[in-house]
């Protein structure tokens, strides 16, 4: 019994000494670590292990009671199934076992077969094989080409070639040459041009307007908008012809590849990104391949239902809506917290508004999204329209969604948080310092932006820090409010006034819901979603770091006072 007390006061001792509760937290930390860890290596490996230029396999695929065909195409997954799940599917499939082992082939080939993917089940593939020759293209549209080059045809005449394969990479090499010469007319001169003839539009429409203006005024200016417009009209004259030309040039050549059922594809050079054959390729080969293809990713702009190419625009879009939102909730933030901490008298009503802060910061987003389309867009958008853009109407200008709007929206929506933290900040500085500034001869302003505010900048950025990391993610307000599918172009060029706040953008969260749910092509479209998922992560995570290393900065700059 004696020894049975002891242990049982050793227990009791053991647990009031706090030593459990280390243990717990130190588990809970050490399976959230691991969490976090597994999910950034399942988004690495299944995101940016897409852009690895994989081994293409052919085989023979020969079902009970079918006749064979040539399968040919890059393994994406292996899984066993349920033989009873097979059989309801309509397969004959002649085997004893529960289970069985399918592939998922990237069989490419969709202007042919119908479908980029296929399930095909590994017992009844047969004579594998790896042909170097077996090549893999990259289009533009219909996604991947799996196939034999046969022949090179230029203004519809077949070419002979010493080394077919060589004369095929430099036709592709002069394709994208003429590829990027037409996409910096088209987007770079013509769209320029044609924001120019634009804004002479609207302000000929504008004179129409103004009653202000005299007849003889209003002549002399219609003559020099009718003088530049005709200067722009040549310069877009002659772009056309260059258009033309080019498009001519790029439409010349073309190739025929044969597939792996014989089928032979005339396919335009216009329409390869590249082309390459994994099979005879090394592993120094295929890294710089992988490299090529992801900065592709990371610096080109996406095409096939955003299936393939890049996320450029989506990058742009989510880092300048968060530097835009932070440059408008921070300053409101700030001067809300200095107020009610500073400033109001401590009662009912300030414990009233302390309160609706608390729980603005819980409100569900898509109710910010709703006020965002109701107030921003349609009743301060469209006075803005009326006020100063009466000449584009009835076409909006500020009374539809665009990037001004999203940056608001979520400038609201995180507000509470920037005004929580700073007020906490503003909190735990000394009275006393206040008091010896006060007492030195300064006024309560100067006591504010020379002391109380220094001291508390590192809160404040740590409620920009939260700021950041939940408006980078957020999606359902920006679908109302000015995020789209796909944006012709960047808020930021180089016409008047060169931030274009009015445009709507892309966002890398609105990109991942719509590859994931939204695509037409679910299998092509997983690993971008990985991909895309793992580069949100890391921009948060940079605009934090960023955030952080600045706080710490003014931390050890501001220690000294706190001492």
């Amino acid at each position: 019994m004696h020894i049975n007390n002891d242990k049982k006061i050793s227990l009791k001792q053991w647990v009031r000494s706090g030593d459990p509760f280390i243990w717990i937290n130190a588990a809970a930390v050490s399976i959230s670590v691991v969490a976090v860890v597994g999910l950034l290596l399942l988004l690495t490996v299944r995101g940016f292990g897409h852009f690895w230029p994989a081994d293409v396999m052919e085989a023979k695929y020969t079902l009970p009671n079918s006749e064979g065909y040539t399968v040919a195409g890059e393994l994406v997954e292996t899984e066993s199934v349920p033989l009873e799940q097979l059989l309801s599917a309509g397969f004959e499939i002649d085997s004893g076992a529960a289970f069985i082992d399918r592939m998922l082939l990237k069989q490419g080939n969709r202007d042919v077969n119908g479908a980029d993917f296929a399930w095909v089940i590994d017992d009844y593939l047969s004579e594998k094989r790896y042909p170097s020759q077996l090549m893999t293209i990259e289009r533009r549209e219909w996604g991947n080409f799996y196939g034999y080059l046969q022949t090179i045809k230029q203004n519809d005449a077949v070419m002979s070639s010493a080394d077919l394969w060589m004369d095929f990479q430099q036709r592709i090499e002069r394709a994208l040459l003429l590829y990027a010469k037409i996409e910096e007319i088209e987007k770079g001169n013509v769209g320029s041009i044609n924001y120019q003839l634009e804004r002479l539009r609207l302000s000929e429409r504008g004179l129409a307007l103004d009653d202000n203006v005299s007849s003889a005024a209003r002549a002399v200016k219609m003559l020099e908008i009718e003088s530049e417009r005709t200067q722009y009209q040549q310069v877009y004259s002659s772009l056309q012809k260059d258009l033309a030309s080019l498009y001519q040039q790029i439409g010349r050549d073309s190739f025929i590849a044969v597939t792996m059922d014989g089928t032979a594809v005339e396919i335009k050079f216009a329409a390869v990104v590249r082309a390459y054959q994994a099979n005879a390729m090394g592993v120094a080969q295929k890294s710089l391949l992988y490299l090529e293809k992801f900065w592709e990713f990371l610096s080109d702009e996406p095409r096939e239902a955003n299936t393939e190419g890049g996320i450029f625009p989506a990058i742009f879009g989510t880092v300048m809506m968060v530097i835009l939102m932070s440059i408008m909730v921070t300053p409101f933030g700030v001067v809300a917290a200095v107020y009610l901490r500073e400033y109001a008298k401590q009662g009912l009503m300030t414990r009233i508004v302390r309160i609706a802060v608390n729980n603005l910061a819980g409100v569900p987003s898509i109710v910010y999204g709703v006020f965002g389309l109701g107030f921003f867009i349609y009743f301060l958008g469209s006075e803005i329209d009326e006020v100063l853009f009466s000449a584009a109407l009835p076409a909006p200008t500020f009374g539809t969604p665009g990037l001004l709007w999203a940056s608001l929206t979520l400038a609201l929506l995180t507000l509470p948080v920037v005004i929580v933290a700073t007020e906490e900040g503003l909190s735990r500085i000394p009275k006393a310092l206040r008091e010896g500034s006060l007492a030195l001869g300064a006024t309560k302003a100067e006591t504010l932006w020379r002391v109380v505010i220094p001291m508390a900048s590192p809160a404040m950025m740590t409620g920009l820090i939260l700021a950041v990391a939940r408006a980078a993610g957020e999606v359902a307000p920006l679908m109302l409010v000015g995020v789209v599918k796909l944006a012709p172009s960047l808020p930021v060029n180089g016409d008047y006034p060169y931030i274009h706040l009015d445009q709507k953008f892309m966002h890398l969260g609105f990109h991942i819901y719509d590859v994931g749910f939204q695509s037409p092509n679910v299998e092509a479209a997983r690993p971008l979603v990985y991909a895309t998922a793992l580069l949100l992560v890391v921009i948060i995570a940079l605009l934090n770091f960023s955030a952080v290393a600045l706080r710490n900065r003014l931390r050890e700059k501001y220690k000294a006072l706190d001492m």
